[in-house]
């Protein structure tokens, strides 16, 4: 249940309205993803700046509820058949990503160990190890905090990461031309609203099941799962209205933004600056593997680029429907190596470095 005072719904009003103004001003601007950007931008600068922004919970789940719903519509039969037969190209993402996440981990723990004497060895370690993972923000954060790491610096990192990954790709991508790959268009492209009154409903249903077993992200896999069931079964109920989608990418945008705040910055800025860098760096290896496994599966390389970009979920799965590069794969891709990395980045941890009562 959440309540909020009429303060904060003044402030996440004004929150909302700036972020509204920043994608107009994107849409003006031809700038990618405006719903995406503008907002994420505008509201982060803000925060930083020690303006009063705020995000309501419920408007973001509400946000990947739509987007999980629209994303599991591209799965049609022949879209199902075709991921079923990349299972070697996503087990080998998945690896990559625990090997790069791992890599990254150890950079840090190098560049900064010496610099940081007060934080013990073993915390620098897992603050090292957490902020390197690909993984969802929050998620990491936990398992951080119980391998006592320092829970800030892995917070500051992962948003970092989200921001200079979710802003740099559709850049680059706008940038060299490429959209409109995408041959496999949603089950459905019109709007039936007793249809979509259906999906609505189902896919709530899925998001709450999933949030009753604490499964991670559920208002984003739950929709995604029962809008795919619906599809993968060639029941094409409705699709969903464009508004509708804008609207959940700026709120999805905002809640991202709202993460930073004037301190931010003055975080460990060496570590921070660390991590932007490294998540580059980060992004031009994936770009190369992400070559390779084009090559080897017959996909274009800039799905491939999106599916195994070290990104959040939902922010790489809109950049592929909004420029039509490979939706489904990109978002099966991104799923499997979530899920993967959830469940063995703790476990790989207490491996390797001998804390397996943590996990």
């Amino acid at each position: 249940m959440f309540f909020f005072s009429p303060r904060y719904l003044l402030r996440t009003a004004a929150t909302l309205a700036l972020a509204l103004a920043a994608a107009g001003l994107c849409l003006v601007l031809h700038a990618p993803l405006p719903w995406m950007i503008g907002p994420l931008l505008a509201v982060s600068l803000a925060s930083i700046a020690g303006l009063p922004t705020a995000s309501a919970v419920p408007l973001r789940n509400a946000g990947q509820w739509v987007i999980g719903a629209a994303l599991g519509l591209y799965f049609t039969p022949q879209v199902g058949a075709l991921v079923a037969g990349l299972w070697w190209a996503i087990a080998l993402a998945i690896a990559w990503a625990l090997a790069l996440g791992w890599g990254f981990g150890l950079a840090l723990q190098r560049l900064h160990a010496h610099r940081m004497p007060h934080v013990p060895a073993p915390a620098m370690r897992a603050t090292s190890y957490f902020a390197g993972a690909i993984g969802g923000a929050s998620e990491m954060t936990l398992m951080a905090e119980r391998a006592g790491a320092r829970t800030d610096l892995v917070a500051a990192a992962h948003s970092v990461r989200l921001v200079v990954v979710t802003v740099g790709i559709p850049f680059a991508m706008q940038w060299s031309g490429l959209h409109g790959l995408d041959n496999l268009p949603p089950a459905s492209r019109e709007v039936h609203w007793g249809g979509l009154a259906v999906l609505a409903a189902c896919t709530a249903a899925g998001a709450l099941a999933m949030q009753a077993l604490r499964r991670t992200n559920p208002w984003f896999i739950g929709p995604l799962l029962v809008a795919m069931g619906f599809t993968l079964g060639g029941h094409t109920l409705s699709a969903v209205p464009l508004w509708l989608s804008n609207a959940a990418q700026l709120v999805i945008a905002v809640s991202l933004g709202v993460r930073f705040s004037r301190e931010f910055l003055h975080t460990a800025p060496r570590w921070l600056a660390a991590t932007a860098g490294g998540t580059v760096v980060m992004v031009v290896l994936c770009g190369g593997f992400a070559v390779l496994l084009a090559r080897a599966t017959g996909l274009h390389w800039a799905t491939m680029v999106l599916g195994t970009s070290p990104g959040g979920i939902a922010e790489m799965s809109i950049t592929a429907k909004v420029l039509q590069l490979g939706v489904p794969v990109v978002t099966a891709f991104q799923v499997c190596r979530l899920v993967a990395v959830l469940v063995l980045t703790g476990p790989l941890y207490g491996w390797l470095y001998g804390h397996t009562d943590s996990f």
